[in-house]
Formats: C-alpha cells, sequence, structure tokens
C-alpha cells in the first residue's frame, strides 16, 4: 500500500560517477549543498529527482529502483513523497513540437514554461479553496472560511513588495496571474528574468496548499538580485512552514538570512 512521506530523512546514492557513496542526512525543514564547481551538487540533485520520478509511478518500490539512489522517509514506512522541481536557467525552449504548440501562448523559454503549467495549477488551487470556503460558510463556520484564503493575499501581498519599485502589483480580481503597471496589463511572459524566477518560486509554494513535500531547486539564486536570494528562504517558509526545502548555490546570500547551519558541503557528504 502506498504512503506519503513527510519529508526526507536521508539521502543515499552509490556509485556517484561510478567511484563515489553520498549519505546526506537532511532536516525536515531547510537543506542547502554547497561545494566547488564540478563537485556534484547538481549531479546529486538532478539523480534524486529522477529517482522519485519512478517511485511516484508506483511501479517499483525504494528498494527495487535500480538508480543507486535510496531515500530514507519520515515516516520510515513511507513509500513515496510529494515533490516540486525548480531549475533557474531562463533557457529557449528544444525547438521540436512543444516549442512550435507554445509559440501562440508566447512561452519560448523554460521559465515561460514552467509559468504557464503554474497557471492552471493556480486556477485549480483557487478552486480547491474556493469549495472549502463554502463548505466552511455553509456549515456556520466563517472565521476558518478566512483563514483558508489568507495565504493567496499573503502571496499577493509578498509580489507587490518586492515587486514594487519598478511598479508592478498583481490584478487581484483575475483568476490568472496578472500585473499592472503604468496603467497597463502585463502578462508573466513580459517580466524580466529575474521576476519570472522569483514568480515561479513562490507561486509554486503557494499552490502547494501548505502540504508537506519536497522543494528541490538547483542554484535558485541565478538572475536573482541580492536582496531577494537574501529573502527567498524564509519567503518561501512564510507561504509553506511544512515544505521541506532541498537546493544547491553557489550564494553566500542565500544563507545570510540565519540559514548557515542549514549548509552542508558535498565533500562532507561523500564517502
Amino acid at each position: 500500500m502506498k504512503k506519503q512521506a513527510d519529508y526526507i530523512k536521508r539521502i543515499e546514492i552509490k556509485g556517484l560517477w561510478g567511484r563515489k557513496n553520498i549519505s546526506w542526512e537532511l532536516k525536515p525543514d531547510v537543506n542547502i549543498l554547497s561545494g566547488v564547481n564540478g563537485g556534484g551538487k547538481s549531479t546529486i540533485l538532478n539523480k534524486s529527482v529522477n529517482t522519485l520520478d519512478i517511485l511516484q509511478g508506483g511501479s517499483l518500490s525504494n528498494d527495487e529502483v535500480q538508480q543507486g539512489v535510496k531515500f530514507v522517509f519520515s515516516p520510515e514506512d513511507a513509500t513515496y513523497i510529494h515533490y516540486d522541481v525548480i531549475r533557474s536557467f531562463d533557457r529557449p525552449l528544444i525547438h521540436g513540437d512543444l516549442m512550435e504548440k507554445m509559440a501562440d501562448k508566447n512561452v519560448k523559454s523554460e521559465l515561460d514554461w514552467q509559468l504557464y503549467q503554474l497557471q492552471r495549477r493556480y486556477l485549480d488551487y483557487q478552486v480547491n479553496i474556493g469549495n472549502r470556503i463554502i463548505e466552511c460558510l455553509t456549515s456556520g463556520r466563517p472565521d476558518e472560511a478566512t483563514n483558508i484564503s489568507l495565504p493567496k493575499t499573503k502571496f499577493q501581498d509578498l509580489i507587490d513588495d518586492l515587486f514594487g519599485e519598478t511598479g508592478k502589483t498583481i490584478i487581484r480580481k483575475s483568476n490568472e496571474i496578472l500585473f499592472e503597471q503604468d496603467g497597463d496589463t502585463l502578462y508573466p511572459y513580459q517580466l524580466s528574468s529575474g521576476e519570472k524566477q522569483l514568480l515561479v518560486i513562490l507561486l509554486t509554494v503557494l499552490v502547494q496548499d501548505n502540504q508537506s513535500g519536497v522543494l528541490f531547486m538547483d542554484e535558485p539564486e541565478v538572475s536573482l538580485h541580492v536582496e531577494w536570494q537574501q529573502r527567498l528562504i524564509s519567503l518561501i517558509r512564510e507561504l509553506n512552514p511544512n515544505v521541506q526545502i532541498v537546493l544547491t548555490t553557489h550564494s553566500p546570500a542565500m544563507i545570510m538570512d540565519g540559514w548557515m547551519d542549514a549548509v552542508t558541503e558535498v565533500s562532507d557528504i561523500t564517502v
């Protein structure tokens, strides 16, 4: 029987590059992997995500996956975990069927594609919280109904604050993510790379709907202003305190806001 985990306690990788073994003990809240270029940070993250893809399918167990990767979950009898992955490079989409299909929707880069997918999740999220609000109101629980909408309002307030220097604000009456700037309506694909990156991260966290799981991020500081880098982890935790963060970084700013104890060097988990 499938059972969902709350977080990952340990990641074990055998035969990394055919010669190294990894044993990484994780905290339930924030985990930052650091190291020199070429040291294996992104490889560890990618192999972990690829294995979770297989586990999510349910055809193989944690012990049966032939990837050299094993997870210890909490609780330990769990068989899978919900997760999201954010990759930071705003590269053009690879030419092919996907690019041709998305061209008319102004989806031209990887960040545009992530935002396009998130718009759909955002609509589902709003339907979900709307149904819960209706259920609370019809059951005579108005205070609980008010609390359900607080994370969405907090997300909108945060984005308005972060984008405030350029005068962009979220159009709150819209069912999709749209912005207003100097009287003009802007779509997410019209944002800068840094703004897209931050929006992808925070919108992903919002639509997790306060559920437990893992957020993997590979060098999320790319394209972000140094002040945004410094605030990023706290912003994520503010929107969803139940998500476990696993990220790689080269940026000192990412750990400046009290996350030094969350840093692990690749060399320290290599055996």
